[in-house]
């Protein structure tokens, strides 16, 4: 039975993490996502620094351009072409929000016909304006102004976080900003939240998804290389800058990067992931393609440069080498032509472990298909890959893929065994007389299957005779590691539920299993093979529940209780798995069950390991027994 790669690790292009800028406001988590918010729609924005300037006041002018910038296409507001009021020429800086904010009835000048742009807007005017922004107007408020609409401003929560409580309170900065981030989750007049006027939803919950919104408003990409800072449309100069989803700096944006932008937020995002090897499959045709596979990895095409340079109307096409330059969702950007992304480097060379040895068909470039022998790799970096295999690569050989310009695109070459002793420190930053470098690639693999860990994973963990290869990057720091079996991290586990056990002769034994993977149910047919399990309960599955290969028990860690990330049992503590599985136990039955409905009291717990936290291991599931 061929050796299933785990499923987190199945040949798509995933996503990469979207890491959210800070922002300048000194204040606690909430002020900070309400000043991303207001940032990524381009409501409110920082100076030249980056600053917020939380507590100046707003005048009339700020305000009005906030609150136009705020309205379904605001933040295409030119210079007004002619002057709308006195006080406020066609030259000054927020005419043309002067002017659409007028025109829309948002705000009205004075009687003496001035605007006043430079004077503080009060509370009863900011709250005025955005209830107009929801739909209301004069005649649906009674009593005297503005005893309704500060009605209305609190029934709505329009109020939360604004620090000024009496209408004629001049605004600071920091209470326009929570009162525009409360407009996103009021309700409109006809009852729909007002962040769907701007074309965004609310998540699941009624929040705002600042991750959702962010991509929504996330303009790109761009390939880096020549002149490309001058299609970003503000100044890098002060931008804040991330790549690979880890602060960095602008120097530090390689040629052939991926980048995007939010203008807004004054921020850029820069990816490196590049994919080499022969074009596989387009798909849903080569006249039109959506996605390609390259070296058994499906990606989605991302731009229409790229689409048309895999199309039957561009440059490459089936069996062709080429490098995908893949951007923040691990889709295609750019195409370009096999090793001619550049010069060798730790983007394009690769180190991993064969787990499975197939054959696998080909396109010749001219129509036909060819079979060849097929090594699927996992590497450093988590994702499987596919490609020809030289005659001496066997399961379990270690390898180094790197892009070459010879037929395939990719050369496989044997990497003998690197050790490496020592105990990961306390902090997660060594091991032994190593630091492991910012970003290192770490994998772990056992009987086939791989998945990448962070160095926090192992701390306190001896890797003494358990790491088969590492490299070290220029500062002599650990980028790269390959380590045999340590944490268990890519099995999956639950419970064995049945076990049976028939005589069919006299010392002749048939044995079906039955269990549960986190809700999904499996079996195992008859057969003479007896596994190790002999009695019901926690188990560490081997294969996938579609295709088993091999049960195994857990060690019980006894009674005891959940504390934090840790399960207690008498002066022992160990550390949870990121996803034990709970189920509760009613009688002989078993139903799948969560921690946060168990760990509060009124059940039994019992945590089931499958190795100690000193040799990798974890709790993987906990039995409940009992109900509050």
């Amino acid at each position: 039975m061929k050796k299933p790669v785990l499923a987190v690790l199945l040949a798509t292009c995933l996503s990469l993490s979207l890491i959210l800028p800070a922002t300048a406001a000194s204040s606690a988590a909430p002020t900070d996502e309400a000043a991303q918010v207001v940032n990524a729609l381009g409501i409110m924005v920082g100076d030249a620094q980056g600053n917020m300037n939380l507590y100046n006041l707003v005048t009339r002018a700020e305000f009005i351009t906030m609150a136009v910038k705020a309205t379904p296409g605001g933040e295409q507001i030119g210079q007004a072409a002619t002057s709308p009021y006195p006080d406020v020429t066609w030259s000054h800086w927020a005419s043309g929000y002067v002017e659409a904010g007028v025109a829309q009835g948002l705000i009205s000048g004075y009687s003496d016909g001035t605007f006043r742009p430079s004077s503080t807007i009060r509370l009863a005017e900011g709250v005025t304006i955005a209830l107009r922004l929801l739909g209301y107007a004069p005649e649906d408020f009674s009593g005297a102004y503005p005893t309704g609409q500060m009605a209305m401003y609190r029934s709505l929560n329009l109020d939360a976080g604004v620090t000024v409580t009496r209408p004629t309170d001049p605004m600071k900065r920091l209470d326009a900003m929570y009162l525009f981030y409360n407009l996103m989750t009021a309700k409109t007049k006809e009852g729909t939240p007002y962040l769907e006027t701007l074309g965004h939803k609310l998540n699941e919950s009624g929040e705002i998804d600042l991750v959702s919104l962010i991509n929504d408003q996330m303009e790109g990409p761009v390939v880096a290389q020549g002149n490309w800072q001058s299609s970003i449309p503000f100044s890098l100069s002060g931008a804040k800058v991330y790549r690979q989803g880890k602060t960095s700096t602008l120097s530090a944006v390689q040629s052939q990067d991926v980048v995007y932008w939010n203008r807004s937020m004054n921020t850029i995002w820069a990816y490196s992931d590049r994919l080499t090897g022969t074009i596989q499959a387009l798909e849903p045709s080569s006249s039109s393609p959506t996605s390609v596979t390259v070296a058994g990895r499906t990606c989605k095409i991302e731009t229409a440069a790229a689409a048309y340079a895999l199309s039957d109307l561009g440059a490459y096409s089936l069996g062709d080498t080429v490098t995908l330059l893949l951007g923040r969702d691990g889709q295609v950007a750019a195409v370009v032509g096999g090793a001619a992304a550049g010069a060798v480097d730790s983007a394009k060379e690769m180190v991993g472990v064969v787990t499975a040895i197939e054959n696998a068909s080909y396109s010749d470039g001219k129509g036909g298909t060819y079979t060849a022998r097929t090594a699927v790799v996992i590497a450093t970096n988590g994702q499987p890959y596919r490609y020809e295999a030289p005659s001496g690569l066997r399961e379990g050989s270690l390898v180094r893929i790197t892009a070459s310009d010879q037929a395939g695109g990719v050369t496989l070459r044997s990497l003998g065994t690197v050790g490496l002793t020592g105990k990961v420190n306390a902090a997660g930053t060594k091991v032994g007389n190593y630091a492991f470098a910012d970003g290192a690639e770490i994998l772990d693999v056992s009987e086939g299957l791989g998945v990448r860990v962070y160095p926090s994973r192992l701390i306190g963990v001896d890797l003494t005779g358990s790491v088969k290869y590492y490299t070290l990057d220029a500062a002599g720091d650990i980028d790269r590691m390959i380590l045999d079996g340590v944490t268990g991290d890519m099995y999956q586990y639950g419970l064995l539920t049945n076990l049976d056990e028939t005589q069919v002769g006299e010392n002749s034994f048939l044995y079906a299993y039955q269990f549960d993977i986190g809700g999904q149910t499996g079996t195992i047919p008859q057969s003479s093979t007896r596994l190790p399990v002999s009695q019901t309960g926690p188990i560490r599955l081997k294969g996938t529940v579609q295709s088993p290969e091999g049960l195994y028990p857990l060690t019980s860690a006894k009674t005891g209780t959940v504390s934090g990330n840790q399960f207690v049992s008498g002066n022992n503590r160990y550390t949870l798995s990121d996803n034990v599985a709970v189920y509760e136990q009613r009688g002989t039955s078993y139903y799948l069950s969560s921690l946060s409905r168990v760990k509060e009291g009124g059940y039994t717990l019992t945590g089931w390991y499958d190795q100690t936290d000193a040799n990798g291991g974890r709790i993987r599931v906990i039995i409940a027994k009992g109900s509050k």
